[in-house]
């Protein structure tokens, strides 16, 4: 297996098959992708996320300016506390989305996805004006997710003592928030334990401590978690993909998209909404990332994109999309797979799927009292 250099090299070479797109520089299986689903979902097991970025934000200032420039409050909050937190564009578009931690009264360290800091710290050095902060790329640190924290999942392995643990009680809606729709059924959280990478790479690892990425994707699709890499695009905004649940406090104050917030949340509907599809297996297809969704079967209405898909130990092959939001609930939907007949060309063949409702329309006769104009 070709090997990334630097500081995302894999922790556990033997076996792995590295991934593709943000996450190419680590592992997506190491060979038994459902066993190690299952080992995940045991608490035996932890998943190398070596691909995510980290950016501390330290200073005198630092929580009361992330507060005013985000879309979540950190000022506060107490040391060890974790948040979702979004970066909106004055039209109210998600640019930026992070987890956050705060490791001190004057610092706080942000878990970004891959390929996501560089265009973060651009933003928050622009908008740093006379602000006592500093900002440091944290490549000393590595990420691993579980569904419990590290040392945890691994007592025996010697692990460090971690920098920072972030868990939130997803999908408990998180103060100054609002749910766009249900629950996930059976959902299992994640937890990411950030720890000194150099320490990492001197443990004994074995196999069957890890889990690859499609281990991780599959339980954060069937949790209906939306991923910065995955889900968002120039077009989304927060309600589409309930980021109100966590990641957007909606009696703060003023933060720049503020006012698309509120008027969606209070007056309107989100343009799209997620779903999460069960995709027939019987035809034995992977559906990609990217696959058109369309209403009906090959001759209907083109209505939206699949942005994630896994398959899942229990819930078999399963995906997230961003569909039109005047799709019914219950419409039964179809994923175009592109596959080579016996000329080696590519015809598209449709995999039938069902929805689970991610986001709903809300009934505006009752506003969320949180909701500000």
């Amino acid at each position: 297996m070709p090997e990334p250099v630097g500081a995302h090299r894999p922790l556990f070479v033997t076996g792995a098959v590295l991934g593709e797109g943000p996450d190419a520089a680590v592992p997506v299986h190491y060979g038994a992708p459902l066993r190690e689903q299952r080992r995940l979902l045991d608490r035996r097991a932890v998943v190398d996320l070596g691909q995510l970025e980290l950016l501390e934000v330290r200073g005198t200032d630092a929580r009361t300016w992330m507060t005013t420039i985000t879309s979540q409050v950190l000022a506060g909050t107490p040391v060890g506390s974790s948040a979702s937190l979004a970066v909106l564009s004055p039209q109210g578009r998600v640019e930026h989305l992070a987890s956050s931690v705060v490791l001190e009264e004057e610092a706080l360290l942000l878990i970004l996805d891959a390929g996501a800091r560089a265009g973060l710290r651009r933003y928050l050095e622009m908008m740093r004006f006379a602000a006592r902060v500093e900002l440091i790329d944290r490549d000393d640190l590595r990420v691993l997710g579980a569904l419990a924290p590290a040392a945890e999942v691994l007592p025996g392995l010697g692990l460090p003592d971690p920098v920072a643990v972030w868990a939130e009680p997803w999908p408990q809606v998180a103060p100054g928030g609002v749910a766009y729709g249900p629950d996930p059924e059976d959902p299992v959280g994640a937890v990411l334990t950030v720890l000194d990478a150099a320490a990492l790479r001197g443990l004994p690892w074995a196999g069957e401590q890890l889990a690859g990425m499609s281990s991780w994707e599959a339980l954060r699709i069937a949790d209906h978690r939306a991923r910065a890499a995955r889900e968002i695009d120039e077009r989304t905004i927060p309600h589409e993909l309930d980021l109100l649940r966590t990641a957007v406090h909606t009696a703060k104050g003023c933060y720049r998209g503020q006012e698309t917030v509120a008027k969606v949340l209070n007056l309107g509907q989100p343009p799209r909404r997620l779903v999460m599809l069960h995709l027939d297996g019987s035809q034995d297809l992977p559906v990609g990332v990217g696959g058109e969704v369309r209403l009906g079967g090959a001759d209907g209405k083109a209505v939206g994109t699949v942005t994630s898909s896994a398959l899942h130990a229990d819930l078999g092959p399963i995906a997230l999309a961003v569909v039109r939001r005047a799709v019914p609930l219950d419409a039964p939907l179809s994923v175009g797979v592109a596959v080579a007949d016996s000329s080696g060309e590519d015809r598209v063949t449709w995999v039938d799927a069902a929805q689970e409702p991610i986001v709903v329309a809300r009934d505006h006769g009752e506003r969320p009292a949180t909701a500000k104009l």
